[in-house]
């Protein structure tokens, strides 16, 4: 049989796995590395780079960058202009001008970033995105980087033109056809990258068929799937039609997926323990006609740039920075606060602290507490598990709503599972785990947090599982 092959396009990170039917292994995809962020960068010159090297171009391109803003060309008009007199008639002269309309054009952008791009797929009305001043189709944004991947597979496989490709349960977005929308989006990049051969799978379901393969031995029939990755929570319930080592077959009673994942967390840590410490709630103020005016700082034009780290550098223009360096020059107690603002900006440090909430994320996977530590922003903020617990409370309780709906879409009861497996990066929350320990006791096993879903992709693929089987 020919090697089986799975690729998991993933909303933050991408991972590739062949099996030839005894062993499974990881492709390298960059530097030696299993996993590729998920990210594409586009320059003026319409050249791309994908993976880490396109996130580490972004940050080259743009720290330090001040952002000028240029008027929109938004069409032409012309008109007639007659020279001469009734007695000396001219050449009638056509004099065109061009209409602009507001400043939204970044004259000394080098080049676009595109990260989450997965989320927009099931988005219908989400057709094209400009990159200088050219339409990009969404499915021209994600090719490269399935190019890469299906370049990376030839060069440890030779030629390579089918594969099982993973897909969430539901794509994020609220339309009613978001999956038939995104999973058209797909097949058309894939063939445009060359996998013209497409098996689409659910990735909770390769997650599954990636346990079972590698614990044969695993008592009990009823297997309940827990994937919480960078953007969205999936579940499935399989039921294995034999309980011996030799017959791993099962049928799949239901799934269940959310949009809800680890970036998701990231940003609701970004704004509860850093938009304190960069000025939201202070006060602003400046010089007016004849007196001082003294109004809140509109820190909400700011918030959802700073949580999108990809186009934060936008903030670095005089209608964002003048407010900022007036409440330094005003001093008081919220200069540092101010300060910090001015700094992020400048020299475009969001991605950098976003890393280090995810370290610290990760840290309180195994500690009780742990340090925020951004030198860059003079920030040393200490945070125990219970109070990370406490912020990302409510969604907590979106996961344990979501477990719950699987549980009754399957028509089964916490008893009736004989097994929890637990993968994705954030199924390693501490919270998390406690939640499916409190509710499946002694059921619970952790399984290939980063990997598991491209290794049942590559299983499936040689055994020629379809979707909803295995």
């Amino acid at each position: 049989m020919r090697k089986g092959i799975g690729i998991d396009y993933g909303t933050t990170n991408s991972a590739v796995a062949v099996f030839d039917g005894k062993r499974v292994q990881l492709v390298a995809l960059e530097d030696d590395e299993d996993i590729m962020p998920s990210a594409t960068y586009i320059d003026r010159a319409v050249q791309t780079q994908t993976g880490a090297s396109a996130i580490a171009q972004y940050i080259a391109d743009n720290t330090g960058r001040t952002v000028e803003m240029v008027p929109e060309v938004i069409g032409e008009t012309s008109s007639f202009v007659e020279h001469g007199d009734s007695d000396s008639i001219a050449p009638v002269e056509t004099v065109t001008q061009k209409v602009y309309g507001a400043p939204v054009i970044d004259s000394g952008l080098q080049g676009r970033l595109f990260r989450g791009t997965k989320r927009l797929l099931g988005d219908a009305s989400v057709r094209r995105l400009m990159v200088f001043e050219r339409p990009f189709r969404l499915v021209a944004l994600i090719t490269p980087l399935l190019l890469r991947m299906r370049l990376a597979l030839e060069a440890a496989l030779g030629s390579a033109n089918y594969a099982h490709l993973g897909h969430p349960v539901n794509f994020e977005g609220r339309e009613n056809y978001r999956n038939t929308t995104a999973l058209q989006r797909l097949t058309e990049a894939y063939k445009y990258a060359g996998i013209t051969e497409q098996t689409f799978y659910p990735e909770p379901i390769a997650a599954g068929v990636s346990f079972l393969h590698a614990n044969p031995e695993v008592a009990g029939s009823t297997l309940l799937t827990v994937d919480f990755g960078g953007g969205t929570l999936d579940f499935c319930v399989l039921k294995r039609r034999a309980t011996g080592p030799d017959d791993q077959r099962f049928d799949v009673i239901a799934t269940h997926g959310i949009g809800l994942g680890g970036d998701h967390i990231d940003q609701c840590l970004f704004r509860e323990l850093l938009f304190p410490l960069l000025g939201k709630g202070e006060s602003w103020t400046r010089r007016g006609m004849d007196r001082e005016i003294e109004t809140r700082f509109p820190f909400e034009d700011y918030e959802d740039l700073l949580l999108n780290w990809a186009v934060t550098y936008t903030l670095n223009q005089n209608k964002f920075t003048t407010p900022v360096m007036e409440c330094i020059e005003a001093g008081g107690p919220a200069v540092a606060k101010f300060s910090r603002l001015r700094e992020l900006i400048k020299r475009n440090l969001s991605y950098s602290v976003f890393q280090k909430i995810k370290d610290l994320k990760a840290e309180l996977s195994d500690v009780s507490e742990a340090l925020l530590d951004i030198p860059e922003l003079d920030v040393e903020l200490r945070l125990t598990r219970a109070e990370f617990e406490q912020i990302i409370a409510g969604l907590l309780t979106q996961f344990t709503q979501a477990l719950e709906e699987t549980l009754v879409r399957a028509q089964l009861n916490p008893a009736d599972i004989d097994v929890v497996l637990r993968t994705g990066g954030s199924s390693l929350i501490p919270a998390v785990r406690q939640i499916l320990d409190e509710r499946f006791p002694n059921k619970v096993v952790e399984h290939d947090p980063f990997t598991s879903v491209a290794t049942g992709l590559a299983i499936a693929s040689y055994y020629g599982y379809k979707a909803g089987e295995g």
